[in-house]
């Protein structure tokens, strides 16, 4: 692609693709455990509930990154509130991400203009980050992932083993707590660069794939790593050659991977 190549000098494009790999990177480290502990719903819903933050934010004249950041933590006390005391957490889940959107909506509603800054938080402006929102990424991802590091093995244990976990003295009820807010502080700092929307898919389906091929986690994490990376440096490119969204081409791309990885896993 002589394009693309020629394309690298530009600081946009540079920066695109820097938000990019640290948001796949970042995703392929908590995406694991969200695979692992059937947590997909919960991180979606996370996303969703920051974006009514986002409006609210707006609303009040604040900028969308504090209301975003502020809701995905509440949302997460509050998921891993409720969830400890019904066995029904999807329902939990469901119920704060129903209120949250209501609340959003409001918000949205209650706007004089158009609220371009908590819409552009839908699809991202992956191709309109600063070298100052690449590096204040690229610190926050640092802090979520060496958070999550130094619970991974107890939070592990208690996901295969819950129960032997809890006899063995390991604090369950917090490490849960504490993983959804890892998961909210990582969605909150990637939302800007992909949005909502396509989070979700780096999150879930780079780990979900490499899940289906490797049994050990480093190893799935790795490679969950590389795909995500993967996908997002080939939808750059193909967004940059076509004029089409990279949303689109990121999407896809993660999808043929997770059929990909399927396909292999059955045939094996």
């Amino acid at each position: 692609m002589p394009e693309l190549a020629g394309g690298l000098a530009q600081p946009y494009l540079q920066n695109a693709l820097g938000g990019g790999v640290i948001v796949a990177l970042l995703g392929a480290f908590v995406g694991y455990f969200v695979v692992v502990r059937g947590a997909a719903f919960a991180t979606h819903a996370l996303s969703q509930i920051g974006f009514a933050g986002a409006a609210g934010a707006v609303l009040l004249g604040l900028p969308p990154l504090l209301g975003l950041l502020a809701f995905a933590l509440l949302g997460a006390l509050g998921l891993g509130a409720l969830s400890a005391r019904t066995r029904a957490a999807d329902v939990a889940t469901a119920l704060v991400l129903v209120c949250s959107l209501g609340t959003g909506a409001l918000f949205l509603a209650l706007q004089r203009d158009y609220a371009s800054d908590a819409f552009s938080l839908l699809f991202g402006t992956i191709v309109g980050v600063d070298r100052l929102q690449v590096l204040l990424t690229a610190l926050a991802a640092l802090v979520a992932a060496a958070t999550l590091l130094a619970i991974a093995r107890p939070l592990l244990y208690a996901t295969v083993a819950r129960e032997a976990a809890r006899s063995a003295g390991v604090p369950v009820g917090r490490l849960e707590l504490s993983f959804l807010v890892i998961v909210a502080l990582a969605a909150a700092v990637t939302v800007p660069i992909v949005g909502t929307l396509l989070v979700f898919s780096l999150t879930i389906g780079p780990a979900a794939a490499a899940a289906r091929v490797c049994r050990r986690p480093p190893a799935a994490i790795a490679l969950a790593a590389a795909l995500g990376a993967g996908a997002v440096l080939a939808g750059i490119a193909l967004a940059y050659e076509t004029d089409w969204p990279v949303g689109f081409f990121i999407a896809t791309i993660v999808l043929l991977e997770f059929l990909a990885a399927s396909a292999y896993a059955r045939s094996r």
